[in-house]
């Protein structure tokens, strides 16, 4: 199976065909620098992005709160992940980095805030 792909390794931005048999990737052409190959076999193998997206918060000068995953989780639990966030609210004050929920969907993951929030009366 062939894949192609826009490397984003880095700022070229090569464009990427990857080779992937029984599981593995076997050829990737077309990067210019190793980091092509490695993103490469992540994203064909186990692809995974950060998320970002709100939370509710009550007692705040706006009803949400920006939040995002403390580093990537698997492409695969993205909508679970949106799914179990819908249902959080969170009560101000609330700090920049905070953790929001703790591994989320035991991912090993934290979700924080990407905003500070004081209290409002």
């Amino acid at each position: 199976m062939y894949r192609e792909l826009i490397c984003i390794g880095c700022p070229m931005g090569c464009p990427l065909t990857v080779t992937v048999e029984e599981g593995k990737v076997t050829a990737v052409s077309g990067n210019i620098c190793r980091k092509g190959k490695e993103y490469a076999e992540a994203e064909c193998l186990n692809p995974t992005r950060t998320l970002t997206t709100t939370v509710k918060i009550k007692n705040a000068m706006y009803p949400l709160l920006s939040v995002r995953t403390s580093k990537p989780i698997p492409k695969d639990q993205i909508e679970a992940c949106l799914q179990y966030l819908r249902g959080i609210t969170v009560e101000a004050p609330v700090t920049i980095g905070q953790v929001i929920v703790e591994d989320i969907l035991q991912t090993g993951v934290d979700i924080i805030a990407t905003k500070s929030m004081a209290r409002q009366r």
